[in-house]
Parts: structure tokens; C-alpha cells; sequence
């Protein structure tokens, strides 16, 4: 009765009244925070969402205790005044929670997970945005190269490129201030280690059999005549097929010609307890069920073709896959690098020395540029300044969460001369480098432990950095990108390529589906009709890319924003027998 006591000390209906209207305006001002501020959400703003959550929790908890304090308190010894004024503030307490509970940024906090709807269209938005910018800029630097010079023209055009690239910049900052606000950061990166857990998990299990002599095994020999990206991605191609068919891989590598020794020597060997390729019966692929031995040969020669092959992803995995990662086929790729390369004691200690040596920080924007025997064979020659032209954009954009000390880069390149130009045509950035690693690049020094661990420490701190500049056309790049994906739930979109979009050699077809409609407008556009299944041949970087109808079989041009992937899936071995048997013996 002392809380009664207290209460009518000041009065009831004062009392009330002047709780009520604080109550309510506290949860108003924290409950819409847009009220005060602008839409686009800068860090502060979402530092201040974080918190409003926290304080909308517990006021949404002192609310509760406010409830409990009022229901305990005996209504006999009150007037008919006072019972009605203790049963209206009961009431209003608990209409003055709905804000809480209906607000969106409480009910996301909520929430466990995205659906798959929601990821999907924030990853398309992302996407579109780029390549509406991609359209744009083309299409008014090809108006500005017809206008005549120095007319006024050609300045609109400037003011555009320029106020239009701010606009995009802008767009992008939204979006990943989405993604940063949604309050799904812990889902999506919980995620990503259960599901690279459950993977090497199944990798190990597959690669260390019960009894070796009565496994099954995939026979793969490390001695494709290519450089070292092409090698490791035969690698890969062998494990995925191994884990494909159940088989444990024997990776044959003594007198590998980067290193004599063998992959053992360099990285742990792929199996603890199965190292020969021995057994009962043998072939070459593809074999029979009960033949116990089978010899692979290179992906080019391979018939007939598997459905396990690039790009197509464990159909069990595909729905997790799906929602958390934009490029779930790179992230598979990812996922058995991971498990391929990891290092042996001394290669790790050999690659962080060499980190501290340069003085690897973040942030960082890898570059790579390949020449040498590449350029005019595989791929086209892109000068250094279009490399940094892409290096300015991400750092313009990083800028906008911050101010950026120091612009820094990490340049990997075949060719040393392209060290020394860049570090004499942009000494504005900090340029971390290590000439000896492009001197033993060269064709004729390529195939030497020294050259070895100069690729190994480019692979890998290519695939540290934060954003990745390069050319796709080069295996080493899209290694790096692969390895990329370990360090992040989803990096599908922290690269730009020179040239090609992301593909994996001797893949199958990379299929799009349309999502619009599209008529031809000039000579060269392909008609597409909602539902169409397109064959990728690459992206243009123009808002265009080119590929083919499987529907009319028409090969030509159509606006990238009008389709999207197709999800390629084939039912590789759950292994959930393996695992659960390990389980019990355990």
C-alpha cells in the first residue's frame, strides 16, 4: 500500500497523465526515427538504429513490469475514481506497446532470417543499379565522342557523367545501408560457417574413408600443361567430380612441374588415410558403379560429360545457397579451394612473412594485370589506366561511409615494367607490390619454387582485399575471386572485370532467364520474350550483353537488366549416411 500512498501524494489523474504523455513520446521519437532524419541512412544514423532497438526492447520490458506492479496492487481499498483511472492507464499501457510491435524496424529485429524473396531483390536492385549506370555512361560517352569538340556539348555531357556517377554512388551507399540496417548481419554470416561447415565436414569424410583398400576412388593426375590457376582449377574439377560420383580423390602430383616434390610438400595432402590409388579393378572414365578405381582425365577430354560439372551447385544446398549468396556456383568453387589449399606450416608462415614484409592493411583494392603470353592470345590488351579508373570508383564510394587515409593497393602483375608505371603516374595511392614475384612470372622462370610461392602470396592477397580489379579472362583472377568468397557470406559483387564476366573453363552453358520482355530497336538486338532461357556469351559492361535464345536459337544483343540466372543444380551425394555413421561411432 506505500505505492498507493505515494500515488496519491501527487494526485492520480496528474500522475497519470504526465507518465502517459512522456510513455508515448519516448516510444513515438525512438519507435520513428524517421521523423528526424533524412531517408538515406549515413553510419551515425545507423549506429542510432541499433541503439533504438535496444531502448525499444526495453522499454517494451519495463512496460511489461509496469503491468505486473499495477495487477498486483489490490483494487478493493481503492474508490470507483481511482480503480477507473488504474484499469484506463492498464489499457493504455498496453495500446502504447503496438508502436513497438508493429513498427518494421522492431519487427525485423525479430525476425530470425530473410526470406528468400527479400535477398534475392536486394541483390537485383544492386545489380540493375550498376547496370543502368553502365548504360547510361556508354551511351553519353558515345555522344560526347560524336559532338564536336569544344562545343557546349560535350560540357553538359561532362556534368551529366559527373553528377550522374554521384547518383549512383548514392544509390549503391542506400542499398548497402540496407543490408546493414535490415537486421540480418548475424543471420547471413551464421549462415555462411554452417554451411562451409557442413561442406568440409563432407569433404573430410569423403577424403578419409573407413578402409582404403575397399574405397571406391577417382584418380586425378596433376600435370595438365598450364599455368598455375589452370592447374588448380583441374584440381577443383577433379574433387568435384570425386564427391559427385562418392569417390575418394587421389590426387596424383610427384614431379608436378611447379614443384617436384607434389602438392604434399606445399599444401596438406587432400587425404589423411587414402593416399593409393591401388585396388581391385581399374578403368578410365567413366567407369562402372562396382569398378573400384577410375582414372580421370583433363575436363576438355571428358565423355561423357557428368551433370556435376561448373555450374551447377548440390541440389540440397541450392535453397540455403540461393538466399545467401549471389553467385552460388563461385561460392562452391570457393568452398573445395578452401579445402584444397590449405597450407602446410611452413607455406603459411612463408606467406604471412611476406604479408608483414609489404605491409599488407586495409583497406585495400587488389589489382591484377595480365600480360605477357595472355595478352593477344586469350585476352586484349587493357592499358593501366582503365584498371584505376575502377580503382577511383570504389574508393570514391568507400568515402562515402568515411573519410579514406590512405588509398592503398596491392598490385600483382606479369610484368614488372607495370609496378614501376604505376607507382610513378599514381603516387597518390600507396602501391604495395614485390617486383622479384613479376620478374619470376615470366614465361621463361615460371615453373620454379620461386615462382611458385610468388603466385601462392598473389592468390592470396589478391583474395584478401576488399575489392578486386582485374580481368576474368585470367585464372589467377577468378581464383582470387573464388578464394574470395571464404572470407565474406556473400562477395559475388566485390569485383570489376576488364573483360569477361565470371566463368569456369569447361563449364557447361551459363543460362539466363528473361524477366521482360524485349523488342529489337537496332540492328543487332535479340527479341526475347518473358520465360526465354538465353545462353550467356559474356556482358558487354554497356547495359547489354549478348548470348543466345534456346527458343528461336537468335544470337545477339539484349539489356542485361531484363533476365536473370538460372540456378544450375545436379544431385550430388548428401553423404548424410557417412555422417550420421560417424556420429554413432563417436
Amino acid at each position: 500500500m506505500s505505492i498507493l500512498r505515494h500515488l496519491s501524494a501527487i494526485g492520480w489523474h496528474r500522475m497519470l497523465v504526465l507518465f502517459l504523455a512522456i510513455w508515448l513520446l519516448v516510444v513515438l521519437l525512438l519507435a520513428y526515427p524517421g521523423i528526424n532524419s533524412a531517408n538515406t541512412l549515413d553510419p551515425k544514423s545507423t549506429e542510432k538504429l541499433v541503439r533504438a532497438l535496444t531502448d525499444l526492447e526495453a522499454l517494451r520490458t519495463q512496460n511489461q513490469e509496469l503491468r505486473d506492479i499495477f495487477n498486483d496492487i489490490s483494487l478493493n481499498n481503492m474508490n470507483d475514481e481511482q480503480k477507473e483511472a488504474i484499469e484506463n492507464f492498464q489499457k493504455r499501457l498496453t495500446k502504447a506497446e503496438h508502436p513497438l510491435q508493429n513498427n518494421g524496424l522492431y519487427s525485423r529485429s525479430l525476425k530470425e532470417e530473410p526470406n528468400l524473396e527479400y535477398e534475392l531483390l536486394r541483390r537485383r536492385i544492386q545489380a540493375n543499379t550498376k547496370e543502368f549506370w553502365y548504360y547510361v555512361r556508354s551511351s553519353l560517352l558515345d555522344l560526347q565522342n560524336k559532338a564536336t569538340p569544344a562545343s557546349e556539348t560535350v560540357d553538359i555531357i561532362e556534368q551529366v557523367l559527373s553528377l550522374g556517377a554521384e547518383h549512383q554512388r548514392s544509390l549503391l551507399y542506400d542499398i548497402d545501408q540496407l543490408a546493414a540496417a535490415d537486421g540480418y548481419a548475424e543471420w547471413r554470416q551464421k549462415e555462411s560457417n554452417d554451411l562451409s561447415n557442413l561442406v568440409q565436414v563432407r569433404f573430410k569424410l569423403l577424403q578419409n574413408p573407413p578402409d582404403c583398400n575397399k574405397a571406391k576412388k577417382l584418380v586425378c593426375s596433376l600435370n595438365k600443361g598450364c599455368g598455375f590457376g589452370c592447374q588448380l582449377h583441374h584440381a577443383v574439377y577433379c574433387f568435384m567430380l570425386a564427391y559427385g560420383t562418392e569417390r575418394t580423390l587421389i590426387l596424383k602430383s610427384k614431379g608436378w612441374r611447379y614443384h617436384k616434390g607434389g602438392w604434399d610438400e606445399i599444401y596438406l595432402p587432400i587425404s589423411d588415410t587414402c593416399t593409393t590409388n591401388k585396388g581391385g579393378s581399374m578403368t578410365s572414365w567413366p567407369g562402372h558403379a562396382d569398378t573400384q578405381v577410375v582414372n580421370l582425365p583433363i575436363i576438355d577430354s571428358l565423355s561423357p560429360r557428368p551433370p556435376f560439372l561448373p555450374l551447377a551447385i548440390p541440389e540440397d544446398l541450392a535453397p540455403r545457397l540461393t538466399r545467401l549468396h549471389g553467385d552460388p556456383a563461385v561460392w562452391w568453387v570457393g568452398q573445395i579451394l578452401k579445402y584444397l589449399l590449405r597450407p602446410r606450416e611452413k607455406t603459411a608462415s612463408m606467406i604471412q612473412k611476406a604479408m608483414n614484409k609489404l605491409g599488407y592493411e586495409k583497406p585495400i583494392v587488389g589489382v591484377h594485370v595480365r600480360r605477357t603470353d595472355k595478352v593477344g592470345t586469350e585476352a586484349a590488351f587493357h592499358p593501366l589506366d582503365e584498371y584505376m579508373v575502377e580503382v577511383e570508383e570504389y574508393y570514391n564510394q568507400l568515402e562515402l561511409k568515411g573519410p579514406v587515409i590512405v588509398r592503398r593497393i596491392y598490385l600483382a602483375s606479369d610484368d614488372p615494367k607495370v609496378l614501376s608505371e604505376a607507382k610513378t603516374r599514381y603516387p597518390q595511392y600507396e602501391i604495395i607490390c614485390d617486383p622479384q614475384i613479376s620478374k619470376t612470372a615470366a614465361v621463361s622462370t615460371r615453373y620454379s619454387d620461386t615462382s611458385l610461392f610468388g603466385i601462392i602470396y598473389d592468390i592470396h592477397m589478391l583474395s584478401l582485399s576488399d575489392f578486386l580489379v582485374c580481368t576474368f579472362s585470367s585464372q589467377v583472377c577468378r581464383i582470387a575471386y573464388e578464394i574470395m568468397q571464404i572470407y565474406h557470406p556473400d562477395a559475388a559483387s566485390k569485383f570489376k572485370s576488364l573483360d569477361d564476366i565470371y566463368y569456369y573453363g569447361g563449364q557447361n552453358e551459363h543460362h539466363v532467364v528473361a524477366v521482360w520482355t524485349h523488342e529489337p530497336k537496332k540492328t543487332g538486338d535479340m527479341q526475347m520474350r518473358s520465360g526465354d532461357l538465353i545462353g550467356v556469351a559474356g556482358n558487354h559492361w554497356d547495359g547489354f550483353s549478348k548470348g543466345r535464345n534456346l527458343r528461336t536459337n537468335q544470337i545477339g544483343l539484349y539489356p542485361t537488366f531484363k533476365v536473370k540466372d538460372k540456378i544450375e543444380t545436379a544431385k550430388f551425394p548428401t553423404y548424410s549416411e557417412t555422417v550420421e555413421s560417424q556420429k554413432e561411432h563417436k
